[in-house]
C-alpha cells in the first residue's frame, strides 16, 4: 500500500518521540510507584497480606515499616524505564509508519506495531522490573537497588533478571495489543486528525490501560511469583500457575485486579498525556500544523482518479470558462453562413438547396463554351 493513502505524515521526529517517551515513562512510574508497591504486595502469597484491601495494605506498609517505605525501589524504575519506554514509542511510531505501506487494516497495524515495540521494552525493563519487585515484597531485605543487585547476581546468576522474561512478555504482548488497540480506537473516534488534544489524550490513555490490565491480571500474578521467588525456586511459568493454584485457588490467579486497573487509568494517561504533550512542546509548530501520528483510513486505491478539492474545483472552472472563451473566437472566425437557419440543420440544407447557382468552370467545359477576351470585357 501506498503511504499517500493516509491523509499526511506525522509532523514529529525519532529524537522528540524518544525524548517525550523517556519523560512519560519516568513520570508515570514515578507518581504511580506507592500504588505499584500495594499492588505487588497484594499479588504476594505471604499470609500477612492475604485479606488485605488496597487501603489496608498500604496502612500496613507504612505503620509497620515506615513512611517511605511504599517508594522503596523507585530509583531502580527511574534508570529503567526511562530508555525502555524512550525506545517503546520510538519504535511504536517508526513500525506504525513502515506497516502502513504493506497493509489496509488498521488494527493489524496496531498490532504488528505494539509486538515490535513490547519486544524492545520488556527486554530492557525486565531486570528493573526483578529488583523493584523484591524491594516491595513484605520483610524485603533489600534496602538500596545496588545491594539487591548485587545479592541476587551472587545468589541466583544472571539468568535470574530474566527468569520471568517470557511471562511478561505472554502477558505483555495481549496486553499491549489491546493497550494499543483501544487508544487508536478512541484516537480514530474523537481525534481523527491526530492534532494535540489533552482531553483525548487522558480519557483514551485511561481506558486503554483500564481494559488491558483487567484481562491480563492472571499472567501478572504469575510474573509476580516468578520475579519475587516467595515459595522457593520456582523454575517457569507452568511451575508458578500449579503453586498460585495450590495455595490460593482459581481467585489468586485475580489477587490484586482492583488495584492493578486503578493503576494503570491514571498510570497510561499520565503517560500517554505526557508523552503526546512533549511531542507537541518539542516539535515547535503551531497547533493547526501538528500532526501526531499517521492516521486515516488505509484503503487501497481502486483508480487513479481522485475528486477534486474546492481549489481544484475553482481551477477547472476558469480552465472550462477559457475553453468556452476559445470556442468562441474561433466560431467567429469561421462563421456560418447568412443563410444557415439555427432552427433546424434540415430546414438550413433545403435553403441552401433551392438557392440559384452560378454557372461554374470545370475540366469538361468546352473552349468554345466561354466567350472571347473582347466579349468579356478585355481592353484591346
Amino acid at each position: 500500500m501506498n503511504i499517500d493513502d493516509y491523509e499526511s505524515l506525522p509532523t514529529t521526529s525519532v529524537g522528540v518521540n524518544m525524548t517525550a517517551g523517556a519523560i512519560a515513562g519516568v513520570l508515570e512510574h514515578v507518581i504511580m510507584y506507592p500504588l505499584d508497591s500495594v499492588k505487588t504486595r497484594m499479588q504476594s502469597l505471604s499470609p500477612p497480606t492475604q485479606d488485605l484491601n488496597i487501603v489496608s495494605t498500604f496502612r500496613n506498609m507504612i505503620s509497620r515499616e515506615g513512611l517511605l517505605r511504599p517508594i522503596r525501589g523507585a530509583s531502580a524504575v527511574v534508570l529503567g524505564a526511562g530508555p525502555a519506554h524512550s525506545l517503546y514509542f520510538a519504535s511504536y511510531e517508526m513500525v506504525k509508519e513502515l506497516t502502513a505501506k504493506f497493509t489496509k487494516h488498521n488494527n493489524l497495524n496496531y498490532v504488528i506495531s505494539g509486538v515490535v515495540a513490547t519486544v524492545i521494552h520488556d527486554g530492557i525493563s525486565s531486570p528493573t522490573d526483578v529488583i523493584k519487585q523484591r524491594m516491595q515484597m513484605y520483610n524485603s531485605p533489600y534496602t538500596s537497588v545496588v545491594a539487591c543487585v548485587r545479592d541476587v547476581y551472587k545468589k541466583e546468576g544472571f539468568k535470574a533478571f530474566y527468569r520471568a522474561y517470557g511471562t511478561q512478555l505472554l502477558m505483555n504482548l495481549p496486553y499491549q495489543t489491546i493497550h494499543f488497540t483501544t487508544y487508536e480506537f478512541i484516537q480514530n473516534k474523537f481525534n481523527l486528525e491526530r492534532k494535540y488534544n489533552p482531553k483525548v489524550h487522558m480519557l483514551a490513555g485511561a481506558a486503554a490501560g483500564a481494559s488491558a490490565a483487567a484481562i491480563t491480571t492472571p499472567l501478572d500474578v504469575v510474573k509476580t511469583l516468578l520475579n519475587t521467588q516467595e515459595t522457593g525456586l520456582t523454575r517457569g511459568m507452568i511451575e508458578a500457575a500449579r503453586k498460585i493454584y495450590h495455595m490460593a485457588g482459581p481467585l489468586g490467579f485475580f489477587r490484586g485486579m482492583t488495584a492493578r486497573v486503578l493503576y494503570s487509568m491514571p498510570a497510561t494517561a499520565i503517560c500517554w498525556s505526557t508523552y503526546e504533550f512533549f511531542k507537541f512542546y518539542l516539535c515547535g509548530m503551531d497547533a493547526d500544523q501538528y500532526k501526531s501520528s499517521i492516521t486515516g483510513k488505509a484503503e487501497t486505491r481502486k483508480s487513479d482518479y481522485v475528486l477534486p478539492t474546492n481549489g481544484d474545483t475553482e481551477h477547472t472552472e476558469q480552465e472550462r470558462e477559457r475553453e468556452l472563451k476559445e470556442s468562441a473566437a474561433t466560431s467567429t472566425l469561421h462563421s456560418a453562413p447568412t443563410s444557415v437557419n439555427t432552427s433546424g440543420a434540415i430546414k438550413t440544407v433545403c435553403e441552401l438547396s433551392t438557392r440559384p447557382a452560378a454557372p461554374t468552370i470545370n475540366l469538361h467545359t468546352r473552349h468554345t463554351d466561354v466567350k472571347s477576351p473582347y466579349e468579356r470585357g478585355f481592353s484591346t
